[in-house]
């Protein structure tokens, strides 16, 4: 399960609930890439660093480059600043890096800094800091950046989610029933169909997770789970099909605007000497005509 959430850069969006907390996925999913040789860099927001690095081991926590705004958030303590930008600054600054290979970012959490950062101003800095290549003339470049961003979904109107849903490549949501935790991913691969999957788990103290047996791992793959098949006939107030006898009137209609064959050879083969403009009647079947003079009960 954490090697397909980590399986390509980008944004990765943990959106969590009140019932639901996804910050023990977002330490193992941090734990997962500090074991696989990353460097990870860590902006702590919402809980001090000592809190964030406890259940890890030695072997994770010196991989960890951990960005403290829990302590300081607005930059105060930092009195030579003339404007200090605070957690706007601190998520720059992650930029200019100088390490070599694939690097992974944790945001703890995306909900704190949108209420600190305006959402354009936030999605702008995520997608600079998901670019793979450092600031233009920097030979260190890395090979993939990943950025995981916890966010508190009940915290949000649709507007900052949807944006952020647009700009994430991995988007998952925690649930479950009883005391079962689910994730559903939506993962959107460059140039691929985007897939969903759900996924059954539960997080170990160590912060190592253990899929549930007997329960379904993952969904069919769909298109998109936004979206539903729906019949575009279903809620008309009129009927689009015919039955086999309003088939058989309506190709048993004569349309007015066809040509009798004698205006039909009028026009294709005009006649020499006939004069060019001439008037064809056609009766239709509901023209009442009346043979006798309509002018005859008058007294002209």
């Amino acid at each position: 399960m954490l090697d397909s959430l980590l399986a390509i850069g980008g944004l990765v969006l943990l959106r969590d609930s009140v019932e639901w907390e996804g910050r023990s996925l977002l330490k193992a999913l941090v734990k997962k890439s500090a074991l696989r040789g990353e460097q990870v860099h860590v902006l702590g927001c919402e809980v001090s660093e000592e809190e964030f690095r406890e259940g890890f081991g030695s072997d994770v926590n010196s991989r960890l480059v951990y960005h403290d705004l829990f302590r300081d958030p607005l930059s105060w303590s930092k009195p030579g600043e003339a404007v200090p930008e605070g957690p706007l600054k601190a998520l720059r600054s992650m930029r200019k890096r100088t390490d070599h290979g694939s690097v992974t970012i944790a945001l703890d959490s995306l909900s704190w800094l949108l209420c600190h950062i305006p959402c354009v101003t936030l999605c702008q800095a995520l997608h600079a800091l998901s670019q793979q290549n450092g600031d233009p003339g920097d030979n260190s470049l890395v090979e993939q950046v990943r950025v995981l961003g916890l966010l508190h979904g009940e915290l949000h109107g649709p507007g900052p989610m949807g944006a952020l849903n647009t700009l994430a490549h991995t988007e998952v949501t925690l649930s479950g029933k009883m005391d079962q935790t689910s994730a559903s991913v939506l993962c959107r691969r460059p140039q691929q169909r985007a897939t969903y999957q759900t996924w059954w788990f539960s997080i170990l103290p160590d912060f190592s997770v253990t899929l549930h047996e007997g329960l379904p791992l993952h969904s069919e793959i769909q298109p998109n789970r936004h979206t539903t098949q729906m019949d575009p006939a279903a809620h008309l107030t009129f009927n689009l099909h015919l039955s086999k006898k309003e088939r058989e009137a309506r190709d048993s209609l004569t349309l007015p605007f066809q040509f009798s064959s004698e205006k039909q050879q009028a026009l294709l083969r005009p006649v020499p000497g006939q004069p060019a403009g001439r008037v064809f009647y056609e009766p239709d079947a509901f023209d009442d005509v009346d043979q006798e003079d309509p002018d005859d009960d008058l007294d002209i």
